[in-house]
């Protein structure tokens, strides 16, 4: 990259280009609901593109190649099941969001429960998410850092400074439509590369599907091995049963009860009109890790199937960066590293958007410090927690630029338990009509519990703790409800 001033004008360009476009489109907000949920006049097209844009970040874009490279595609198990879990979101969880006039996922909790546990899971969200965020930004920046040969605080804050800037002035509409931009270019740099992959290739496809067939099973999908014991067997990862089981557990907590993406889903214009959009996602999705595998796997024919330790890298994340540094012509390594910008900036500023809109709607609305809002206070004040939460991922994404760094692998663990617990919250109100603020309470806590538990002294594999964490707080909620109603039966309704 260094003295490419090709590339560099292509990058600056579309930095520039993006912010603008977003600070244009953003415009003219006039209340919270405009600057949070768009005015609840987002098409459903582009908030289902913008949802791909939101989940997909440069881990994505990076490690999924990198992991059809040293294996095979058995990771697509987990997008079955991500699949699925789009589809009952679709048609249990948003009939229930558009019931009521809803601001964020933590508001059904709040009218199910009342306020004390929409501020609680709503703090829960924020405390988590701002951690792993902080780290997915850290881990953003390795692969722009590998790229562009500038040291992580440097990558940090060009990822993180441009996209604070729209997002601050646009809102969720700028960040909506500045996803579904995103979305298309760095799609359009990983088809590039792979062009240029195959084109390379004396034999085109046909060399990609031979070297598969050497390494005898690089388009395997399906793994039905059930392993020795059950404790083996939950300890495997992506069996066929963990794979579509976890991510089906897992999309429908992150869709369905995460507020980084059921505030797109709030911003429609109608019941009707959200589930057409997580339809969308939910279709594309699959089509989009397929494609990153296959790109993978174009990788390996490419290296002539070499281990990706031989190549001289440390991780099989590092296969992708290395193809664009070093192949790459002038121009096309421009456009993919905007690629890989533009899947980075897509989720920082949706985890910006969603903390901001949280804390504000949840817990600072409508509270003793803000009883009395006008429209223009609303926006002065969501604009400020949007500058707050920026500036706090753009700075804890810094503290972690020790990459040995031990608080990187707690942050993805708390973010992942708290999960289950969430999601089973969540169904405790919407399929148990007699359970009450209490049991959900205690039920909530032990989910959260029970994970730290499975974290700690055993080996389960992560497809299985959304899994776990519900099923505990659903158990728990309910009997904590009945051992309370017989205990108290004059108290119960």
């Amino acid at each position: 990259m260094q003295g490419n001033l090709l590339d560099y004008i292509i990058i600056i360009g579309y930095l520039l280009g993006v912010t603008v476009a977003g600070i244009i489109i953003g415009a003219k907000q006039k209340n919270a609901k405009d600057y949070f949920l768009g005015g609840k006049n987002l098409s459903w097209w582009s908030v289902g593109f913008s949802i791909v844009a939101s989940e997909t970040s440069t881990l994505t874009f990076i490690s999924i190649p990198g992991l059809a490279y040293k294996s095979d595609f058995h990771f697509l198990q987990l997008v079955f099941g991500y699949f699925i879990g789009r589809i009952i979101v679709s048609f249990v969880f948003i009939p229930a969001y558009y019931r009521g006039d809803l601001e964020t996922a933590y508001d059904f909790l709040g009218k199910r429960f009342g306020s004390p546990l929409r501020k609680f899971t709503s703090s829960v969200f924020l405390s988590t998410r701002v951690l792993a965020s902080g780290v997915r930004l850290f881990a953003t920046a390795i692969p722009v850092h590998l790229i562009t040969g500038y040291d992580y605080a440097t990558s940090i804050f060009i990822i993180g400074a441009f996209t604070l800037v729209y997002t601050y002035v646009g809102g969720l509409k700028a960040v909506v439509a500045m996803d579904v931009v995103q979305l298309f270019i760095y799609l359009s740099g990983a088809v590039v590369s792979l062009v240029i992959i195959v084109s390379n290739l004396p034999n085109g496809f046909g060399d990609v599907f031979a070297y598969a067939a050497m390494n005898g099973n690089k388009f395997e999908v399906f793994n039905f091995q059930l392993g020795s014991s059950f404790w083996e067997f939950l300890s495997a990862p992506y069996t066929l049963i963990g794979g579509v089981l976890g991510g089906t557990f897992l999309t429908m907590a992150s869709h369905g009860t995460d507020q980084l993406l059921v505030q797109r889903l709030l911003g429609c214009k109608s019941k009707r009109e959200s589930q057409k959009a997580l339809l969308l996602d939910a279709s594309f999705i699959v089509l989009q890790f397929g494609f990153f595998l296959f790109l993978g796997t174009c990788l390996y024919a490419f290296y002539h199937g070499v281990p990706f330790q031989q190549l001289g890298l440390q991780s099989s994340d590092e296969i992708f960066p290395k193809f664009i540094i070093e192949e790459l012509p002038k121009g096309f390594s421009g456009i993919v590293i905007a690629g890989v910008l533009a899947s980075a900036m897509g989720t920082l500023a949706s985890s910006i958007s969603s903390l901001a809109s949280s804390s504000y709607l949840d817990l600072f609305k409508n509270s003793a410090f803000e009883k009395k809002h006008s429209e223009r206070k609303e926006i002065f004040w969501s604009k400020v927690f949007t500058l707050i939460w920026g500036l706090i991922l753009i700075g804890g994404a810094m503290l972690f630029t020790d990459t040995k760094n031990p608080v990187v692998e707690l942050g993805l663990k708390i973010a992942s338990f708290t999960y289950g617990g969430l999601l089973g919250t969540f169904f405790l109100g919407l399929l148990f009509k007699k359970i009450n603020q209490r049991d959900a309470f205690i039920g909530f806590i032990c989910g959260i519990i029970s994970m730290i538990l499975v974290l700690q002294f055993t080996t389960i594999d992560f497809t299985w703790h959304t899994f776990i964490g519900c099923a505990v707080t659903i158990i728990v909620g309910n009997l904590n409800h009945l051992l309370t109603r017989t205990t108290n039966p004059g108290k119960q309704h």
